[in-house]
């Protein structure tokens, strides 16, 4: 008996360390945030605590290609034996966290506890794998396939942690989870042009006669995919809704500083602060007339 209760204490030591990572990570969009049901807003910080360590492994620091790539093998790994052997794996090494164990203990355990499919774990790694070597795009049809694994699977990750297996939910999800992404991107256009990547795709480059014309382009693509995503934000219930719907105005929002900028990210990043929450709330409330 005393086993069981210090293994319970240990993994609920280890999901507050999941949750303390959401909470240090600067996010434009709300992640476990008290919006999300607390049934499973620890669940939800165990899978990005997973993924935004991954990410860092991908284009943080000094790191040569093959520590990176070495380092998210790793990873990997680390989830099959949480999921397969129920094992956290070796301390940490070298390049991963000191929380590393945790992450896992965490992680394995609401993986099997919700049934969530491994290979939308390795898709995101898969990903992350691609930005350690690929600097830049050069048609749509590759980003997009670039969000179809580094983006998406998060989305549906949360829905089958919310109890939600339904394909119409999925093909929403995926769209409402482009957008965000590809938000993201034009965001952080500068910054990325200063590490020597670019996310808009040469071919729309090419199309227009400036930069900032190519970005109009992009904006409106993304905002079709808003759209075609926003179903999702009535389909599911409870608290999950608000937090999707608030979700989706901080995106729109984001957009819309882009284009009264002129679209001009080079010298104005947009974000969102803690000015633009009374916009958001005063949304959610008329949500349904927008």
């Amino acid at each position: 008996m005393v086993a069981v209760a210090d293994e319970a204490l240990e993994l609920d030591a280890a999901y507050a360390s999941c949750a303390r990572a959401a909470r240090a990570h600067y996010e434009n969009f709300p992640v476990a945030s008290f919006l999300v049901p607390a049934r499973i807003r620890r669940d939800i910080a165990a899978v990005y605590a997973f993924a935004r360590t991954a990410d860092d492994f991908a284009d943080e620091g000094d790191l040569t290609v093959d520590v990176r790539h070495r380092l998210l093998d790793g990873w990997l790994e680390r989830l099959r034996l949480a999921v397969i052997f129920n094992e956290p794996g070796p301390p940490a090494r070298p390049g991963e966290p000191a929380d590393t164990a945790a992450i896992f203990l965490a992680l394995g355990d609401s993986v099997k506890r919700h049934a969530l499919p491994v290979d939308l774990f390795e898709q995101l790694i898969s990903a992350f794998r691609q930005d350690v070597t690929t600097a830049a795009y050069e048609t749509w049809d590759e980003l997009f396939d670039y969000c179809r694994r580094s983006a998406n699977p998060v989305g549906r990750l949360v829905l089958r942690i919310a109890g939600h297996r339904n394909p119409e939910f999925d093909a929403w999800s995926d769209s409402f989870c482009t957008a965000l992404q590809l938000t993201n991107f034009w965001q952080d256009l500068a910054i990325d042009k200063q590490r020597g990547r670019r996310y808009l795709p040469g071919e729309e480059r090419r199309a227009h006669v400036s930069e900032r014309e190519a970005i109009a382009a992009a904006v409106t693509r993304t905002r079709a995919l808003f759209k075609a995503g926003r179903p999702l934000c009535d389909a599911v219930g409870g608290r999950l809704r608000y937090e999707l719907r608030a979700t989706w105005l901080g995106g729109s929002r984001i957009l819309s500083r882009i284009e009264r900028s002129g679209f001009d990210v080079e010298h104005q990043r947009p974000v969102l602060g803690a000015a633009d929450l009374p916009w958001i709330l005063a949304r959610l409330a008329v949500w349904r007339m927008l």
